[in-house]
């Protein structure tokens, strides 16, 4: 029986592949590639074909590759060098949509910022960004990059460290001339906080700081800190905020600085395959001068 040649491997295929690995989704890809979803579903299998395998699974929110499209993808990323490289425009030029996941608090002060700065030398890098507070993902489908609270546990990813920041009890002037000031940590046993929702709260280094405030009663909840600051401003109780969010108010007085204070960890959680990419390794270096420069509000020493 005779034997035929196995035809190589397609560019373009292995371009969609790139593009699906690095948004999680077939919409997404196609969108950035000019190409509708069918095309995109028919391309990753004419590539499954050549391979042998699967190179693509299913996960939470997405796709993500698997050992063979991670192979795969090193392939990818040899033709899209060789194809920047044919390239007549600028080399210095940096483009490119970057996806994160961060708590409100950090995209707000940190990452908005830092993208800002980036964008004045690279006006074509885009951000996306998508708030929560929650543990490090294990499946990181459609996110470039993460920021979370506490050292994360995660396999396939790499995790640095990037700061951190300091948690303080907060209260407005208004609601002081009110209510007595606590002298000691004693003074706040049922004093109304606010604070995340304790049932929803999946973060331990936000759980173990709720404890530097025992006693205290939950008066308004949220799982947003800039909801945090703004009740604490319109006198709902004592915040624990973040110091870089609340020491710029002037309305908001620190209580108890010397003993009520908790120190959390920012850490950064990314793909390997992201980290290849010029513009999330742009944004990367952007966010770690920005934690640089803001360092001393971070912990509360401005």
């Amino acid at each position: 029986m005779a034997h035929f040649p196995t035809p190589p491997l397609s560019a373009d295929d292995l371009l969609v592949l790139l593009a699906v690995a690095r948004t999680g989704r077939y919409t997404s890809a196609g969108q950035q590639l000019g190409l509708n979803h069918t095309t995109i579903a028919r391309r990753i299998a004419a590539l499954e074909a050549q391979l042998g395998g699967r190179v693509l699974s299913r996960a939470d929110g997405g796709w993500e590759l698997t050992p063979l499209g991670a192979r795969a993808i090193a392939a990818a990323e040899e033709v899209e060098r060789a194809l920047s490289g044919l390239d007549e425009r600028d080399t210095a030029r940096i483009e490119g949509l970057i996806r994160l996941s961060a708590t409100d608090g950090f995209s707000g002060f940190i990452a908005a910022p830092a993208m800002a700065q980036l964008q004045a030398k690279h006006p074509d890098v885009r951000l996306e960004i998508v708030t929560g507070t929650r543990q490090a993902s294990q499946q990181r489908a459609g996110a470039d990059l993460e920021v979370v609270v506490g050292r994360p546990q995660v396999r396939r990813a790499r995790a640095v460290h990037l700061a951190h920041y300091a948690l303080g009890l907060y209260a407005s002037r208004d609601y002081l001339r009110r209510h007595p000031t606590p002298a000691t940590p004693e003074d706040l046993v049922g004093r109304p906080l606010v604070y995340f929702i304790e049932s929803m709260l999946h973060v331990d280094s936000l759980d173990d700081a709720r404890r530097v405030v025992p006693g205290m009663t939950g008066a308004v909840a949220s799982t947003n800190v800039y909801v945090h600051v703004d009740a604490t401003r319109g006198g709902a109780g004592f915040g624990l905020l973040p110091a870089f969010l609340a020491d710029p108010h002037d309305d908001l007085v620190r209580v108890l600085p010397d003993t009520v204070e908790a120190r959390l960890p920012y850490w950064l959680v990314a793909r390997p395959d992201a980290l290849r990419q010029p513009a999330v390794m742009a944004f990367v270096e952007a966010l770690q001068e920005r934690v640089k420069a803001v360092r001393p509000q971070l912990l509360g020493e401005n």
